[in-house]
């Protein structure tokens, strides 16, 4: 296991207290969906993420 800096460890306790907006929430899950996935297939674009993650928003407004 890689060994914890102290720079490290600061950071990390500070992470602690950061509480997210519902907006800082949502680019983060749009970062990490595209992250994933244009690893993968390089088609996927933040644009391509940005336009699936409305479509669910709307779907789950909808249903």
């Amino acid at each position: 296991m890689p060994k914890v800096t102290p720079d490290l460890q600061y950071l990390i306790e500070q992470s602690k207290g950061v509480e997210m907006s519902a907006a800082d929430y949502e680019a983060q899950r749009r970062s990490f969906a595209y992250g994933n996935t244009n690893i993968e297939n390089d088609l996927v674009t933040r644009e391509v993420i940005a336009e699936q993650a409305e479509k669910l928003k709307e779907s789950k407004v909808a249903g």
